[in-house]
Order: structure tokens, then sequence, then C-alpha cells
């Protein structure tokens, strides 16, 4: 069996970083993604999709990301129950992210990077692909 999600968006809102009760860093954000299509108006519609980290990957998004980035995400769907405060049972759908890339920089300007982390916080982690506009090295 298989469940691996992969998207591409934007943060909504900036990440919310708290602690369970035992200490561990959870942080929460939205991201908004473009559907591949255009509605019967030629407007591009967005779904907005739940974002979960842990651990040292959630205090890594806390500390670097904020509403407007642009990042990857990899990881599982969730779909879990709860009781809401009238007591009526509802559903959560989110993805659980293992890997986090970062496609912008945090300021927004001059030449872009890529920074990847992974729930590790190793492997990805110390990966750094910087990119520019300049293309005079590109063979095609």
């Amino acid at each position: 069996m298989l469940n691996k999600v992969i998207l591409i968006g934007r943060l909504t809102r900036d990440p919310e970083p708290r602690y369970t009760t035992s200490g561990v860093a959870v942080t929460k954000f939205t991201l908004a993604v473009d559907r591949p299509f255009t509605n019967k108006q030629g407007e591009r519609e967005a779904d907005f999709i739940d974002i979960v980290t842990w651990q040292k990957l959630a205090e890594i998004c806390a500390n670097n990301l904020n509403k407007g980035r642009l990042v990857a995400v990899e990881g599982r769907l969730q779909i879990r129950s709860y009781d809401d405060n009238q007591g009526i049972r509802r559903k959560a759908v989110e993805v659980v992210a293992d890997n986090v890339r970062f496609l912008d920089r945090k300021d927004r300007g001059g030449a872009g990077t890529v920074q990847e982390f992974d729930s590790s916080g190793t492997g990805g982690f110390a990966s750094e692909i910087s990119f520019s506009d300049d293309t005079d090295d590109v063979p095609f």
C-alpha cells in the first residue's frame, strides 16, 4: 500500500507552532495549491490544504516560514475524527509532512534558493541549491 502526497503552494498565513504536553514540537500551516485548470469564468481556483509537521521539522518551519512563502511538501494524507465543542463528530483531512522544501528566498528578492528539510533533521537538511537568472551555461 502507498500513501504519498506531494504539493507545491504558498502559505496562506504564518505557521502555528505548538508543543504537546510531553514537549514535542508540532507546527501547522495551510497551503494554497492552484488547480491545474480554470473554471467557467476563466479563473484559476485553489485548494487550501492543512499541513502538519512534527519535531525538528516543525521547529524549522516555525522559524523560517511565513505567509506567502512558496514551498513543496512531501508527506502522507491523514484523516482523523474528533468531537467539536457541540459534541458533533467531525473529520479533519491533513497532510503530515516528512519533507519541506523552501522554493523561494525569505526576502523574495534577488537570486532564488531551494532549501530542503526532512523530518529526521538530517538528509535534506544541509541540501541547498542556488540558482540565478544567468542562463549562459544552459546547454539548450
